[in-house]
């Protein structure tokens, strides 16, 4: 106040010829002495009469009121009920302008209307308090405000910024004015003793209601182990406990305040140069000396102090810096001493310019002619900040974050630990410095205030019924889902060609792969395939070689070497399944499978069929005979192909077989597949494979029981029962499996397949071939030949012994006896 008064008065620019002085009258705090000081002004004598002035040479023409809202409110209605004839309306619409923290209920114009906030609504101050728990995670908190207009306003906004952030509270505390009854019903230590995940605790009161965590032993300990916050930019509660030594330097040490920052250009150098003898008589200046030096002003009155030495100053004292720290209500204080002189230099320019001569006379300024130029004044102060009394303005917040350190058992310091800054929603900036943070002595790291430990990466927060966001369980992701951050919401998924590694935490690139011939499976399925190839070229040379053999001859030997050939085709088929799979790849191996498979079964039933048309040449009638001759078994091969080569073009023609991509069957693999295009003319295929399989298997299992000297029958039906049950078999288990397995299962079942058609007909003529060559001779079949033999008998015999022997020597009818027929026909006695 001093401070800002000298500097108007050595302004020659601001309010010349006029020099400003203070009335100052002490604010108690107590309810009771609230109006003894503005009464013992406004009468003018210690023993005050109200409604009443006494002394009028000293008048004013505006009040800055204290720091406690209620305290100005009640100087305003006091202000304004107190006119009274005798002054001439002097105290009419007083002018009133509070440095003390922002108060919505003295907003209100209609109730105080002569009455002008100097500081404004702390827009930022609940964002400041939430950015410090998230910065330390401390999401269950205990909340103790005082029971007044300003802890409502201020409890409601932090609750509402609170449940943006999933910060719970755990319980709330609201403190009365008066510190016996808090005392009695105990308010806030019971939730103190009962919360034990409490350990974090926000505070929003006044620098009395810190007494009331004291009050015994037992509360000092539960108190002692918290963290406090204080929430209150105003209030220098923590720096009037550093400088009085106050009892409860220890019982808060590591607790954090929000201070505004603010700067008073020239106040230190005024501080510093200040000496006894400035303010002569002073009690207030008195009071300062002996509580920093334990001195006094040569003309004090103040007890039986010594004097100060003449040269003694603030340079010489030790903490300086502390002392001059500038809180928001001296900030207040400079401001509004300012306002209401820019407004008084306004006015007086406005009577100057009217030019009348009562105009220019100052005795004759009213308190209402001022209202008018503050309300509208507007000015920027020395520290570069604009200065209104526009309740709307967006102006630029800035607060420090202090750490209260305790060093000794009287002694601490608070020190600036971060900042925070705000201007809008959108535009703010914390910053804290964890290394400078001293905490709690009973915390060795930083403390935590949980209702739930948090849930690690690669679990996700599970709420719980009827219970606050902050107390839930932890789920640990699911497949093919990921958490990379503490206490997420939901697993996020991964990205179809990545999979989550085992920890959940983290989404990694799969592997591309497919049946290749580096691959286990395909290195066994390929040496299995080459070595049945192998053995089928082996069966082929060794038919080749004994072309002329009766076992060669019977049955039809071309339609041996075309079944060897086709069942050759199938196992070279397989190697189109194994590699990298592309698109002629995958056209090639459907066409290809269904079309030599195809040529494998119907050749099988052409050779079924020549050994029922065989047969039925024995008996009498010439239909039989006659389908025979002509061959017609013939053409069960070409037109069997022709009509899976039909289907083949159908299912080329509308959706050809792919590559593909299968990121779903394995875990951490993309598998390049072929894709079948038209499932549905794939099963066509597949079905009419099928078909001619079962149709071949019941040709043969009908003429199983016919002799089987050189006869294959029985061959032929075994060869097709396992055929069929591979091919059966392959349908659920093709089914059932994903990806590179059932690529396998399909080569498997075509090597499976074809290695029953090669073992079932061909070993069993090799093992007689190359073992058993007594078994393989027409030798009877020459003895028994004779001249009687009928042209047209011999005819048949010439040009059927090549694939059938047999039925030419029945028809024959040659005189040989049963030991003849019985050591040389094909069919034995029996026949």
């Amino acid at each position: 106040l001093y401070f800002a008064i000298e500097e108007i008065n050595k302004d020659s620019n601001l309010l010349p010829n006029i020099t400003l002085g203070p009335h100052i009258y002490n604010a108690f705090n107590s309810n009771k002495k609230t109006l003894e000081g503005p009464l013992m002004w406004l009468s003018g004598r210690s023993d005050y009469i109200p409604n009443y002035k006494c002394n009028t040479r000293h008048k004013a023409l505006g009040i800055l009121s204290g720091n406690k809202p209620e305290f100005s409110a009640a100087i305003a209605t006091l202000s304004e009920l107190y006119n009274v004839p005798q002054v001439k309306s002097l105290f009419s619409l007083l002018l009133q302008v509070t440095y003390g923290p922002f108060d919505s209920v003295l907003s209100d114009k209609d109730t105080s209307p002569s009455l002008y906030q100097m500081s404004t609504k702390d827009r930022g101050l609940a964002q400041g308090l939430i950015s410090l728990l998230l910065r330390f995670g401390w999401k269950w908190v205990g909340l103790i405000v005082s029971d007044d207009q300003r802890g409502k306003e201020f409890l409601s906004d932090l609750k509402v910024k609170m449940v943006s952030e999933d910060i719970c509270v755990a319980f709330t505390e609201k403190l009365l004015d008066n510190f016996n009854e808090n005392v009695k019903y105990g308010y806030g230590l019971q939730n103190l003793k009962q919360h034990t995940r409490v350990n974090v605790n926000l505070f929003y009161g006044e620098i009395d209601d810190l007494l009331f965590f004291c009050v015994d032993i037992h509360n000092i300990f539960v108190t002692r182990r918290k963290v406090w916050i204080f929430a209150k930019p105003h209030s220098t509660y923590l720096e009037t406990i550093t400088s009085e030594k106050h009892v409860l330097i220890n019982l808060f040490s590591g607790s954090f305040s929000f201070l505004k920052k603010r700067t008073i250009p020239g106040f230190k150098h005024f501080l510093e140069a200040l000496t006894p003898s400035h303010y002569p008589g002073d009690v207030y200046v008195s009071k300062f000396w002996i509580d920093n030096f334990n001195c006094s002003p040569p003309a004090s009155r103040c007890g039986n102090h010594k004097h100060c030495p003449v040269n003694i100053s603030l340079k010489t004292k030790d903490k300086i810096n502390d002392m001059i720290t500038i809180s928001e209500p001296s900030y207040s204080i400079w401001n509004a001493v300012y306002a209401v002189a820019y407004a008084l230099h306004k006015m007086l320019l406005s009577k100057t310019e009217m030019g009348s001569k009562e105009d220019r006379n100052t005795d004759w300024l009213l308190p209402w002619q001022l209202h008018p130029f503050l309300r509208k004044i507007k000015f920027r102060n020395a520290a570069g900040d604009e200065i209104s009394f526009d309740e709307n303005k967006n102006i630029r917040e800035m607060y420090d974050i202090q750490n209260f350190i305790a060093y000794s058992f009287r002694n601490a310091l608070l020190l600036k630990v971060g900042e925070f800054v705000f201007k809008s929603a959108q535009d703010q900036g914390f910053f804290i410095n964890e290394v400078l943070i001293q905490w709690p002595s009973n915390y060795k790291q930083t403390p935590q205030s949980v209702c739930t430990q948090s849930c690690g990466p690669g679990f996700w927060k599970v709420l719980q019924k009827e219970r606050p966001v902050c107390c839930f369980s932890c789920a640990f992701c699911p497949d093919q889902h990921i958490s990379n951050q503490t206490d997420q919401q939901e697993c996020i998924p991964c990205p179809i060609q990545e999979y989550p590694n085992p920890e959940r935490n983290q989404c990694l690139p799969k592997a591309v792969t497919f049946l290749s011939f580096e691959d286990p499976l395909g290195i066994a399925l390929a040496c299995t395939a080459l070595c049945f190839s192998v053995s089928t070229i082996a069966v082929l040379g060794i038919f080749l070689k004994h072309r002329e053999s009766a076992i060669v001859k019977a049955n039809n030997r071309t339609l041996s070497y075309i079944l060897l050939i086709s069942i050759l085709l199938c196992f070279l088929c397989s190697f189109l399944f194994i590699g990298h799979p592309n698109t002629t790849s995958c056209i090639l191996q459907q066409i290809t499978f269904a079309l030599v498979f195809t040529l494998a079964t119907s050749t099988v039933l052409s050779k079924t069929i020549t050994v029922i048309l065989a047969f039925r040449v024995m008996k009498p009638g010439r239909k039989m005979r006659r389908l025979f001759v002509s061959g017609i078994y013939n053409a069960v091969i070409p037109i069997c192909v022709l009509i899976q080569l039909v289907l083949s073009g159908v299912w080329l023609g509308t959706s050809p077989p792919y590559t593909d991509r299968d990121a779903h069957s394995e875990y951490d693999h993309i598998i390049i597949l072929c894709n079948k295009g038209s499932v549905t003319a794939f099963y066509c295929v597949l079905a009419y494979l099928g078909t001619l399989a079962l149709g071949s298997f019941t040709v043969a299992f009908l003429v199983r029981n016919l002799p089987d000297t050189f006869n294959e029958a029985k061959f032929l039906t075994f060869s097709m029962l396992v055929f069929c049950s591979v091919w059966v078999t392959f349908i659920p288990v093709y089914l059932s499996t994903k990806g590179k397995a059932m690529v396998a299962v399909e080569v498997f079942s075509i090597l499976a397949s074809s290695a029953g058609l090669l073992g079932c007909i061909f070993f069993p003529k090799c093992y007689i071939i190359l073992l058993k060559p007594d078994k393989n001779s027409l030798r009877c079949l020459k003895l028994c030949q004779n001249p009687e033999v009928s042209p047209k008998a011999l005819s048949i015999a010439t040009v059927h012994t090549a694939f059938f022997p047999v039925p030419s020597i029945l028809l024959t009818s040659p005189p040989c006896g049963p030991r003849c027929l019985q050591n040389s026909a094909p069919f034995g006695a029996e026949s």
